[in-house]
């Protein structure tokens, strides 16, 4: 039982500054649930905020029914977080010039206490107590409404993450690096624009069970925008990436990979908006340790349509899939490397509902059903583990906060998460031992933050 859902489904890193670790903590992840008015400092403003939540987890080692035990967690979360950044528009109304920088810089840190409901678990609980998640990230945009201008961007994100095999030397504990820049162009007051830059990711596992899948990634990436129409743009999206682990004995794969899409993105009317992206993406894998080799190459893109309760008559074309009060429904393929296998193909249906009532009440709704296609995977001998396999997981997850005032918060979030059917990963060549990668999970929190 020791490669359970997440090593056949990600080879992620941390793509949404300070996201990973706090799925389920709308304000760390996005900082428009986050900050409240802040503090003025000359020309920075600072949001600092601290959150104490009490929660119950169905399933807290996302073990399947069948492996028995299921262990069920109280636990209880504090989370104190920070961001730092130039004046908001808010404060810069009326204040002359547009700004030569913009500057934002956040951190979190996210501490849980366990405790089992079943005294008879105490101590497989015990031996994964006192999690720590935390992040830290940046961002730079110098001259952002000039035609010439420069960007950089950081993060680090710790997330702590057990495996269904209890053993707490066996978790999946793991640092995320990821640093960028870029040079943006912007002719003709904003109407087109082009950027061409370069990311650097590094994947580091804590324990040494999984040292063999340390590995960084690093892309050339490129992207613009034309805005035809007042409110709706022709965008591309493109990417050049390589794959390296730093292990030379591991037998997972090295690889280039190319991504490239177009579409368009904008407002329709005043309440609809629409995002439609396609396009092709390929892998090139390198033989290694005679294992066989399998590559990726079809179609990726994404498709979205959103209704904005409130009109919204001024959002610019690239912030058209953003925003509050808003119901919205879309659809995704893509696909992404990963540790098991290969890669994977994603191809993934949502819905979400957001609304935001007079500042005071917020509820937040949102749900998908993602089928993954696996590439056939391989012990390192080379004997075939499991040929390509499918897997169906579902997601939904309700948030709901009321504030009494401008800096306090009184919040539920009912989450579920499951890898549904039955597929089963063999463990050794005579395929007696398996790995079910099925599983349930609830959780459910009750919290308070104070913001600012």
């Amino acid at each position: 039982m020791r490669f359970r859902a997440f090593l056949a489904t990600s080879l992620v890193v941390a793509t949404a500054s300070l996201s990973a670790s706090a799925q389920n903590q709308p304000w760390i992840k996005d900082r428009k649930y986050a900050e409240g008015i802040g503090y003025r400092t000359g020309n920075l403003e600072i949001h600092p905020g601290v959150s104490a939540e009490l929660g119950y987890d169905s399933n807290y080692f996302l073990r399947a029914d069948d492996e028995d035990p299921v262990i069920s967690v109280m636990r209880l979360r504090v989370t104190p977080s920070l961001s730092l950044s130039t004046l908001g528009p808010q404060r810069r109304e009326g204040g002359g010039d547009p700004p030569k920088l913009n500057f934002r810089a956040g951190t979190f840190l996210s501490y849980n206490k366990l405790f089992a409901t079943d005294s008879a678990q105490s101590d497989a609980v015990s031996d994964n107590d006192n999690v720590v998640n935390a992040g830290v990230n940046f961002s730079l945009d110098v001259l952002p409404q000039k035609p010439w201008g420069f960007d950089m961007y950081g993060d680090f994100v710790r997330t702590a993450e057990p495996s269904n095999n209890i053993v707490e030397d066996l978790a999946f504990n793991r640092d995320s690096v990821r640093l960028g820049a870029g040079i943006n162009w912007r002719p003709g007051g904003g109407l087109f624009e082009w950027r061409l830059g370069y990311e650097l990711n590094y994947n580091f596992f804590e324990r040494d069970a999984y040292k063999n899948l340390n590995n960084y990634q690093h892309y050339l990436l490129t992207r613009g925008r034309w805005r035809f129409l007042p409110r709706t743009a022709l965008v591309y999206d493109g990417k050049f990436g390589f794959l390296s682990y730093t292990d030379g004995q591991n037998t997972n794969h090295n690889a280039q990979t190319v991504n490239s899409k177009i579409g368009v993105n904008g407002l329709i009317t005043h309440h609809f908006a629409m995002l439609a992206m396609a396009g092709w993406a390929a892998s090139f894998y390198e033989a290694s340790g005679g294992v066989p080799v399998h590559n990726y190459d079809g179609p990726v893109g994404q498709a979205e349509l959103k209704w904005f309760l409130l009109p919204q008559p001024s959002l610019a074309p690239d912030q058209a899939t953003v925003g509050l009060s808003s119901i919205a429904a879309g659809y995704v393929r893509d696909y992404t490397n990963s540790y098991l296998s290969d890669f994977y193909r994603r191809d993934r249906g949502y819905a979400n509902f957001s609304y935001f009532v007079a500042g005071a009440f917020l509820v937040s709704l949102e749900g998908g059903f993602s089928y993954l296609t696996h590439s056939p995977t391989y012990f390192a001998d080379g004997t075939p583990r499991k040929t390509s396999f499918g897997q169906s997981r579902a997601d939904a997850t309700l948030f709901a906060e009321y504030r009494p005032s401008d800096s306090i918060g009184i919040n539920t979030t009912l989450r579920y998460d499951a890898s549904l059917g039955n597929e089963r990963i063999p463990l050794d060549n005579t395929g007696t031992a398996q790995d079910n990668l099925q599983y349930n999970r609830y959780e459910l929190w009750l919290g308070a933050r104070w913001f600012m």
